[in-house]
């Protein structure tokens, strides 16, 4: 097996741990077998220390065992699972300092019940096998819950973007476009920046970029379909690679690209930079606080605020992400991504975060979305406008949501427009805040009867709804929990 050197410990200490186990040996009996002390066989086994040959060959005389069967990488059937986690990238590429797991421990955890955790770590193998888990899926997950242990408020790069703008002179009350942008790209990094050859290269027809670095100067190439706001956002993130120093990066904006979590992570920094540069959050706190103490809903405040920081409704409703929990105590927030093709009724959620609790929605596989959620009636406003031959601008609507089984409340403010550059795609970004009592008081505009309050659910599959509208799929998943619990409360009385 293809395993990383510096778990080559681990796997000895495992393999010699395992053995004696199974001779049916102490750590005392083996100590006293070989010569070697008790302490010295137990840091073998955790995995901190690898012994020399002359203490290999007396712990092998020891347990009656080959000296190759000791040394060989290949791990008992039992412990195969623990493995392909060893063999595979997750330990080498995942910083778990990040998420405040120091990895010796981690490993001393996988040394000390390595049978039980390699049955815990086999059923996690399975789980990601049935829903077709791929390692780059695993890594995004990873920088979502990254980002949820932070709020999505990381105060650093927020200084980092201050100090630029400061350096550059850049007036507190000035909105950053793509060619203030631009000219610092070229200027003070000698970029030189160019139109994808689509012609050339068709298979770069839906990437948004693509960097060209080497020592001939570096080259940013760019998709002619891209509007202003789009250019301006990605200028901006190829400045916070620079300026923030992060050398392994992404050179598209296909995500497909990334091979380890530090990159997806870097990628992620200096898109966080570019957010910051252009919604200054010195600017951004206090008009949407305005928003806020407003007693009507007024939803062309928010595309004028939008059109005022020069940026598209996702990296708006990211921003916002980023300062309610911080500055607004506004931490029950959820953000989502939905795409959908004109005339079709079918949505995918591309993007989902969750801030300080699981909240509705989140992705399900081969389950129909409950069709009543604003983030997806507004892809329909949206697509009957383009049909009907109108120019499609950014909707926005809000709606209270209450989930019928547990009776949560939800403000959810979503935005659709067309998805550029690819031709009848749409796209709907929305920000759902959980409407507790403290909140309430934060959103004066809550009660006005224009807002829209509707009763909704997770999935058709699993809703109670019979007489929904709506819905396009039976409640199977439903059905069976109340046959099954018909069934235990049988087996009970029978039992009984």
């Amino acid at each position: 097996m293809a395993i990383n050197t510096d778990n080559v410990r681990l796997v000895f200490g495992l393999k010699l741990k395992q053995l004696r186990l199974d001779k049916g040996l102490s750590l005392s009996e083996l100590s006293q077998k070989s010569g070697l002390s008790i302490s010295y066989i137990n840091e073998i086994e955790k995995g901190k220390k690898y012994p020399k040959s002359d203490k290999i060959i007396a712990l092998a005389a020891a347990m009656d065992v080959e000296y190759d069967t000791l040394v060989s990488l290949k791990l008992s059937k039992r412990l195969e699972p623990i493995s392909d986690l060893l063999s595979s990238n997750v330990l080498t590429e995942l910083p778990l300092e990040l998420f405040g797991i120091d990895p010796a421990n981690l490993l001393e955890i996988l040394s000390d019940a390595p049978a039980k955790i390699s049955a815990f770590v086999g059923t996690l193998i399975e789980i990601a096998r049935n829903y077709n888990m791929s390692i780059e899926k695993f890594y995004f997950s990873a920088l979502r819950t990254y980002q949820e242990m932070h709020d999505n408020y990381f105060e650093e790069i927020e200084e980092d973007a201050e100090r630029f703008l400061i350096e550059h002179r850049v007036d507190p009350n000035k909105i950053l476009n793509e060619n203030d942008l631009a000219e610092i790209l070229i200027t003070k990094y000698n970029y030189s920046i160019v139109n994808i050859n689509e012609k050339a290269n068709p298979e770069f027809s839906s990437v948004r970029s693509l960097t060209i670095t080497n020592v001939n100067g570096n080259r940013l190439l760019m998709n002619t379909h891209l509007s202003s706001v789009q250019r301006a956002f990605i200028f901006g993130r190829e400045i916070g690679y620079l300026y923030l120093g992060l050398k392994n990066r992404l050179h598209t904006t296909a995500l497909v690209e990334a091979e380890s979590f530090e990159q997806l992570l870097n990628n992620f920094k200096a898109s966080y930079f570019s957010s910051a540069i252009i919604i200054k959050r010195s600017l951004l706190v206090p008009a949407v606080a305005g928003v806020f103490e407003q007693k009507r809903w007024r939803p062309e405040q928010l595309i004028e605020l939008i059109h005022q920081f020069n940026t598209t409704p996702e990296s708006f409703c990211y921003r916002l992400s980023n300062i309610l929990p911080r500055y607004f105590g506004i931490n029950q927030i959820f953000f989502s991504r939905f795409n959908n093709f004109v005339g079709q009724n079918i949505f995918d959620m591309t993007k989902e975060m969750h801030i300080s609790r699981k909240h509705y929605p989140h992705t399900v596989k081969d389950e129909h979305y409950c069709r009543r959620w604003v983030a997806l009636t507004i892809l329909n406003d949206l697509g009957d406008i383009i049909r009907n031959k109108q120019q499609p601008g950014i909707l926005c609507k809000a709606q209270k949501s209450t989930y019928l089984d547990t009776r949560d409340e939800y403000l959810v403010i979503s935005f659709a427009q067309p998805m550029s550059p690819t031709p009848n795609l749409n796209v709907s970004v929305s920000m759902g805040i959980y409407l507790d009592a403290p909140t309430r008081e934060k959103l004066q505009f809550l009660d006005d009867p224009l807002l829209v309050a509707r009763e909704v659910n997770q999935t058709c599959e699993r809703c109670s709804l019979f007489d929904c509208k709506e819905r396009i799929a039976a409640p199977t998943i439903l059905q069976k929990r109340h046959k099954n619990e018909e069934l235990r409360k049988a087996l009970k009385r029978m039992i009984n």
